[in-house]
């Protein structure tokens, strides 16, 4: 007997310069999925400055990145923790240091990793696909994957 599709936490961490979380939850509204997509905050001044906005001004710019920082990581590692499912995304052109430290954290807690990047990347980051249950190139595939894990078929 079939049982009916479960609803999945997908925490969508990494590049934020690019469509790619747009075309997922694009994706996923046109499968219909029971999915609900969480995300860090990705606009840069509300992210670099939450730290300094909330709990005060810092002189040094280590300190205020330092502050900022860490409230975000009071965000990202609770909604890593609610997930049930982690896609990581690398971009091109900038570093996503704070995006293999998501990938990382989310396999320490059993949460299934699905990195997403261009395959140019993948000796640059074969440790951090090494932890990841599934390695596509572009967000319709990383669709794709969650549709199958929702429904348990191919919706080809």
């Amino acid at each position: 007997m079939l049982q009916s599709p479960q609803p999945l936490n997908v925490y969508l961490s990494g590049e934020i310069h690019t469509d790619w979380r747009q075309r997922i939850a694009e994706g996923v509204k046109a499968a219909e999925l029971p999915v609900t997509l969480l995300e860090p905050v990705t606009e840069h001044a509300t992210s670099d400055d939450c730290g300094v906005a909330i709990l005060g001004s810092e002189e040094k710019s280590f300190w205020h990145d330092h502050k900022g920082a860490k409230v975000n990581a009071i965000r990202t590692r609770t909604l890593i923790g609610r997930a049930d499912v982690v896609v990581v995304r690398f971009g091109e052109q900038y570093r996503q240091w704070n995006a293999a430290f998501d990938a990382g954290y989310a396999a320490a807690l059993g949460k299934p990793v699905i990195t997403l990047h261009d395959p140019k990347l993948t000796h640059a980051l074969k440790e951090v696909d090494g932890a990841a249950l599934a390695v596509a190139e572009t967000p319709e595939q990383v669709v794709e994957i969650l549709s199958y894990v929702v429904k348990g078929e191919l919706s080809r």
